[in-house]
């Protein structure tokens, strides 16, 4: 029997495949980075040409160790890797994960692309892997990224001060959550959203 907490599948939908990530597709990674230059940005962590390699070492380190599984994120249109994101911190025992990680060349952003990468994603662990909470966590000044989250149906849980140092700059997170209880409404409502697009 397959364990959803250690075999990571690939998710399909009629925009996306999130297939596992692996190290040849580090080119392919920044090529869509480099779409709005994203890791110029300084509330985000997106791999530019120089942090590549750091990049995937940490994201083969933490799957290693089984606290994540990161994914290349595929438009089916296309057929080129156009972002990447992840299941991380994840805990089996307490069945809680976030998605995080996550970037979407400028193309690529605001489309049914991330809508339907989010539904496979939250399909998976709340139905596969029988999650009580999905979190998610984003840089106080990612404004972008906060709208996102609220426009997936997750609600606010906080602000964690001091979260992280990045360049010098210490971090404020807000994080955000989906319980299991949740999960129908916010199914709904991306399906809704997608059949929309």
């Amino acid at each position: 029997m397959v364990n959803p907490w250690t075999e990571q599948p690939v998710l399909e939908g009629s925009h996306v495949i999130l297939r596992p990530m692996i190290r040849a597709d580090g080119p392919a990674i920044v090529e869509a980075a480099s779409d709005g230059k994203l890791w110029e940005l300084f509330y985000t962590i997106v791999p530019g040409p120089d942090s590549i390699e750091a990049y995937l070492d940490n994201a083969e380190r933490d799957q290693g160790w089984g606290r994540s599984m990161p994914f290349a994120v595929i438009d089916k249109a296309s057929g080129k890797i156009v972002g990447s994101t992840r299941y991380m911190r994840m805990n089996a025992p307490h069945r809680r994960l976030e998605i995080g990680t996550t970037f979407y060349a400028s193309r690529a952003q605001r489309t049914s692309i991330n809508s339907e990468a989010k539904l496979l994603l939250l399909t998976h662990a709340f139905e596969a892997m029988d999650c009580v909470c999905v979190q998610f966590r984003t840089d106080h000044f990612n404004f972008a990224s906060q709208r996102a989250i609220e426009r997936l149906g997750a609600k606010r849980d906080g602000l964690i001060r001091n979260h992280m140092i990045l360049d010098g700059r210490v971090r404020d997170s807000v994080l955000y959550s989906i319980l299991a209880n949740e999960w129908e409404g916010v199914k709904r409502n991306l399906l809704f959203r997608l059949g929309r697009a």
